[in-house]
């Protein structure tokens, strides 16, 4: 089954650096024209399933990429739950806890990397009576790196070398019938 990981466009956050996990904050005006321009993008797919976050930066891409319609929400496309570090920047967290790691120290208050890993393996679960057709995931940048390690069937430390761009689109798929990335954060 290609799974599609759509990234949502950019807000005033992604410009600036800081970790938005459940603040729930729109597109910015260019992050709806990166949006809209997913559209021609997506367009030549014929998804069998559309899941989206629910948070509204997300909701805003598919809707906007041509495919809000058909989106179901699924609570466990949700960013990471960055806590305490929810609003700061990495040089921000850096000052606090030198040598700070997403991917293996997770976050004050909020979740720990096997958390995040775990609900991406939970929808990827959720997924699989998809079967061969595609499917695609609109999300962000910390849960789609943690959908792509589970579907690799890979550790949590994948992630950290995982980048996924605003409004980019990755594909996962297969080949020789082991999972495989496709394409890695086309913007």
């Amino acid at each position: 089954m290609p799974i599609y990981l759509v990234r949502h466009g950019e807000t005033e956050w992604t410009v600036s650096g800081r970790h938005t996990g459940r603040t729930d904050i729109p597109l910015s005006l260019r992050g709806e024209e990166q949006a809209r321009h997913l559209r021609v993008r997506l367009a030549p797919v014929d998804f069998a399933r559309v899941v989206v976050s629910p948070l509204l930066r997300a909701r805003q891409t598919a809707a906007l990429a041509g495919l809000g319609d058909r989106a179901e929400v699924a609570p466990d496309l949700r960013e990471y739950d960055y806590g305490d570090f929810e609003g700061w920047t990495r040089d921000q967290i850096e000052a606090s806890w030198p040598g700070w790691d997403l991917w293996r120290d997770g976050c004050p208050g909020g979740e720990s990397p096997d958390q995040v890993l775990s609900r991406a393996r939970r929808l990827l679960g959720e997924l699989r009576p998809s079967g061969s057709k595609d499917v695609a995931l609109f999300g962000h940048g910390h849960i789609l790196r943690a959908v792509a390690a589970a579907y690799l069937e890979q550790e949590v430390g994948l992630c950290r070398h995982l980048v996924v761009p605003v409004a980019s689109i990755s594909i996962l798929g297969e080949e020789h019938s082991v999972p495989a990335i496709v394409s890695w954060g086309a913007a």
